[in-house]
């Protein structure tokens, strides 16, 4: 028997030095995603989960949360929460309405002129960091806890939403407005078409394969990065495996979505996001003092960081984010409504936790709070198109979460 035991340890040990270097968290998110989206390619009627017209219907209904979630991944990763976010992108979604739409006619808002649509937009993510301003102030200087403060914003910013729109909604918007949120890269395939290329979008597999060459550039850089300053590396087995299953997902999903109405452009400011505060988290000081923040507070504060200023600043992207949210789904309804944004907070936080951040802080990246919040889009697509019922639904998006959280916690027990 002790032999057996003997046995069993040894190649426990050796499993565990050849996976040395593999980010098991991360890598286990991946893994979900792939199968997620397998089981509903397999159950959905007729496949309808994989066809083209779903694909471009899944990144346009989703990409206000994924939005959200990068700016909810750096606050958790600080420690912080943030409850309001769903209010404010519906009180931001209202005062676009003001400035674009309906300045005249709303009543109390006759001496405000008509901005035109590009204008209008960034006068609302101007509004949107003042909130974040003054939701940061009472968290980073008055030292009111942020679930405190977020709560209270969230019933302050949908009241003002309510004020604001008046018990009634705003639109429709003008077209190049509704673009950023229901629009699409050369929507009749006018540059396909003069190079012969009918039934695909041409700009959309451009597109696609530039994003996959940037992907394995970028994996093979950060590799040799780690490689040079003798940190540890993944197996050159799994690594290659895993970046040929990411290239060929963005190629399929890239050729899908050629196939419906091509890139949205919704998915092109979701990327765009997504490199900037990638870039943020990881090669800049900011970024650095975040990790530190919630890695260890107090450790942080000896070390001179100005802890106040961080808080501060994260609270002012929170709200200029959620400004881009609520843009986002105002211009795919077409309607600044007063029960947008019902729900968004907590979609977020579920995405930031399904995509590995941890509770205490500290952990967290922003690829996967956007792969959390690509599972939790595709389970929910998938459901609807299984005619699941919404008791269902909201069981199981409360049991992958729960799961999720307490894979955390059982990953970091294995590595202590």
């Amino acid at each position: 028997m002790p032999k057996v035991i003997e046995k069993i340890s040894a190649r426990t040990e050796n499993l565990r030095n050849r996976l040395e270097g593999v980010d098991l968290r991360q890598n286990a998110i991946f893994i979900a995603l792939l199968a997620v989206i397998a089981f509903f390619a397999i159950t959905t009627p007729m496949h309808t989960s994989v066809t083209p017209d779903n694909w471009s219907n899944l990144v346009v209904q989703n990409g206000y949360i994924l939005v959200l979630a990068i700016g909810m991944v750096m606050i958790i990763i600080a420690g912080h929460i943030d409850l309001s976010v769903g209010s404010v992108a519906c009180f931001i979604g209202s005062v676009a309405g003001i400035l674009v739409v309906r300045p005249l006619e709303q009543h109390g808002w006759e001496w405000l002129p008509a901005f035109p649509w590009w204008g209008a937009i960034l006068g609302a993510i101007a509004v949107g960091a003042l909130v974040g301003m003054w939701q940061g102030f009472w968290v980073a200087y008055v030292g009111i806890p942020a679930f405190i403060v977020t709560l209270a914003g969230m019933l302050l910013f949908r009241g003002l939403a309510l004020m604001t729109l008046q018990n009634s909604n705003i639109g429709p918007y003008p077209d190049k407005f509704r673009a950023i949120g229901n629009g699409f890269i050369d929507i009749d395939n006018r540059i396909g078409t003069k190079f012969g290329v009918t039934h695909y979008n041409l700009v959309a597999l451009v597109i696609t394969a530039i994003g996959i060459l940037a992907l394995l550039w970028n994996s093979l850089a950060t590799r040799r990065g780690r490689i040079k300053y003798k940190q540890k590396v993944e197996p050159r087995t799994w690594f290659f495996i895993k970046n040929v299953l990411l290239a060929v997902m963005m190629g399929y999903v890239g050729v899908q979505l050629s196939r419906a109405h091509g890139i949205p452009w919704t998915l092109m400011v979701l990327v765009f996001l997504i490199v900037v505060y990638t870039i943020v988290m990881k090669k800049t000081t900011f970024g650095r003092h975040i990790y530190a923040i919630g890695g260890n507070l107090h450790a942080a504060v000896l070390s001179g960081i100005n802890v106040r200023r961080v808080n501060f600043w994260l609270f002012v992207n929170m709200g200029a984010l959620a400004a881009l949210s609520g843009i986002l789904i105002t211009a795919r309804m077409n309607s600044a409504v007063p029960s947008a944004g019902n729900g968004f907070e907590l979609d977020a936080i579920s995405s930031v936790f399904i995509g590995g951040a941890a509770v205490q802080g500290g952990v967290g990246t922003v690829i996967g709070s956007i792969v959390g919040g690509m599972i939790q889009g595709i389970l929910g697509n998938g459901m609807n198109l299984n005619s699941l019922g919404i008791s269902y639904q909201m069981t199981i998006k409360g049991l992958v979460l729960l799961l999720a959280v307490a894979f955390d916690v059982w990953s970091k027990k294995r590595t202590k």
